[in-house]
């Protein structure tokens, strides 16, 4: 409905005419969908995931996402109506418990974050250095 604002539009939307003729152009932008949501998560050099990502690695811990974990939270964004801005909170959201608890446990080595943790509020799995260990032994 809006791929075509006029200056005209703009007036009757409420602007003034001197602010409206400060506008050297106006461009219109569609609306994101789930897929642009999950490539802006995970596909630029500074994403969203590999920020937080990062971020545990500061403490020597691996943060782990399912594919259908980032599409879940693209989902939310998508449902809150709160776009790509919003991811970060998201983000934030589900992992704060586990941003205090890490520093303070030497012995987790690794955060899964699966569908459940973002739609039903489940607890990210923690796996400590011992987990892996014995998943090596038996592997």
């Amino acid at each position: 409905p809006f791929a075509e604002v006029r200056p005209e539009d703009l007036h009757k939307f409420g602007l003034i005419p001197e602010f409206i003729g400060r506008l050297p152009m106006i461009s219109t932008v569609e609306a994101l969908d789930e897929r642009a949501l999950v490539r802006i998560l995970v596909e630029p050099k500074n994403a969203l995931i590999k920020q937080f990502q990062r971020l545990f690695e500061l403490d020597e811990v691996e943060l782990e996402f399912t594919d259908s974990a980032i599409a879940a939270i693209a989902a939310v964004a998508l449902r809150r109506g709160i776009g790509a801005r919003g991811l970060r909170s998201i983000l934030e959201e589900i992992l704060l418990n586990v941003m205090y608890q890490v520093p303070s446990d030497e012995q987790i080595a690794q955060v899964l974050v699966d569908a459940d943790v973002v739609t039903e509020g489940a607890s990210p799995t923690l796996i400590t250095h011992a987990d892996l260990s014995r998943s090596r032994k038996s592997a």
